[in-house]
């Protein structure tokens, strides 16, 4: 490929790959998100942080941590100790940014020029390291959420940066303040990529020509992490994660089913009255020690708590797509069945519903119903979309809508 030439913020200009670093050195990432590197559960953005630190020179910078987050129990507290300092993990340079206080949406709208003013501040203030990582990078991905407020300043502070966002959740679905929505509304069509989990977000994205599809992956070597078994005998189910979990599912299933043993890993809710004594509850797990739970199930579960449970996540969960990949039955809402007949529905709070979608898994053969990206594939389509035509929101065709 040709080397294409982008300005520096000091006005000289200099010939640069296609990857946005200049030509004879690796490309430098930095990844923006409320999420951090170092813990145990993994979203989407911990696997694309990985594979661009096999790429080249990799930092993580966690946002929206404070003495707020201490007191509303956020999954990063165990790293407060070492928060303000930079530490390597996995070849990655991880920053947790922790202030005395970070805005947040007040859920009041007399709040809201208040909440505003705190947004305001927080996007002007950036710490140094911040500010130092931003120069030094050549492609910043920002991860939905509080990491928008500082796409202004990246453009401004380094121009000639690669920016892309990742749309891991709509910004409606995780409540972000309107401050936040309003500002991303402002800055999309200045952005280099917007990659969805889902095409079914492209509706609530003020731009069009930067917008693509780059659903979710998996990797490559998942199979081989789910050997062992975790179980003796009988029948087991699974369900992994604390999105929107709703601990009636196990309530009324241990008690319909009680041959079935029923595994409850990471809910954060901790054993529930009415849970009968074939529910086993796990604490959070690092990733791969989830897998063998999933690999040796008989079915899976993603009890979301509610039917109104955003149409994206039946692309968008990652413990559908785990389950798909293994070829597990699934329980679920029917809102996130998304037309595979893999996934048996059910409505949440009708225990006759959840019942025949148990029952129905439980009958259905274990088929991968679909093909998927591995991690390395989907961070190709993230930073440079426009590369592969099943990115297209157009493209009702192949990857792009059968990926998630």
């Amino acid at each position: 490929m040709n080397p294409v030439t982008r300005p520096h913020t000091d006005g000289v200009h200099e010939a640069r790959s296609p990857t946005g670093a200049p030509e004879g050195r690796a490309t430098n990432h930095l990844v923006l998100s409320a999420h951090d590197y170092r813990t145990p559960r993994r979203a989407n953005i911990h696997f694309i942080a990985a594979e661009l630190a096999r790429r080249g020179p990799t930092r993580f910078f966690s946002l929206r941590y404070s003495l707020l987050s201490r007191w509303k129990g956020d999954a990063r507290r165990p790293l407060d100790a070492r928060a303000n300092r930079v530490e390597v993990h996995d070849g990655v340079e991880c920053y947790l940014w922790r202030a005395l206080v970070h805005p947040f949406n007040t859920r009041r709208r007399w709040a809201r020029p208040v909440e505003d003013a705190m947004f305001e501040w927080y996007a002007r203030h950036p710490p140094a390291l911040l500010k130092r990582w931003i120069a030094e990078a050549d492609v910043i991905v920002f991860e939905s959420g509080t990491a928008v407020a500082f796409i202004e300043a990246a453009r401004r502070i380094n121009p000639a940066a690669r920016l892309v966002y990742r749309a891991s959740d709509a910004l409606s679905t995780i409540e972000v303040a309107r401050w936040v929505e309003r500002t991303f509304d402002r800055v999309a069509p200045t952005l280099d990529a917007i990659a969805l989990v889902s095409p079914a977000m492209a509706g609530g994205i003020a731009s069009r020509d930067n917008v693509f599809h780059v659903g979710h992956g998996l990797d490559p070597g998942l199979d081989a992490l789910g050997d062992p078994s975790p179980y003796g005998e009988g029948t087991h189910a699974v369900a992994v994660g604390s999105m929107l979990f709703d601990p009636r599912v196990f309530v009324a299933a241990s008690r319909a089913f009680p041959d079935i043993t029923f595994h409850v890993i990471g809910s954060g809710k901790g054993r529930q009255p009415g849970y009968g004594d074939n529910v086993l509850v796990h604490g959070e797990m690092e990733h791969a020690r989830t897998i063998p739970y999933i690999k040796h199930a008989r079915i899976g579960f993603a009890p979301y708590a509610s039917q109104d449970v955003p149409a994206y996540l039946a692309d968008s969960s990652m413990k559908l797509l785990q389950y798909d990949f293994f070829g597990l039955p699934a329980v679920c809402p029917h809102a996130v069945t998304g037309g595979r007949a893999s996934r048996h529905g059910y409505t949440p709070g009708d225990e006759a519903s959840l019942f025949a979608a148990i029952e129905g898994a439980l009958a259905h053969p274990r088929v991968r119903p679909r093909e998927v990206l591995d991690w390395a594939q989907v961070t190709d389509r993230v930073l440079y979309p426009t590369r592969y035509p099943d990115t297209r929101l157009d493209d009702t065709r192949g990857l792009a809508t059968s990926l998630a």
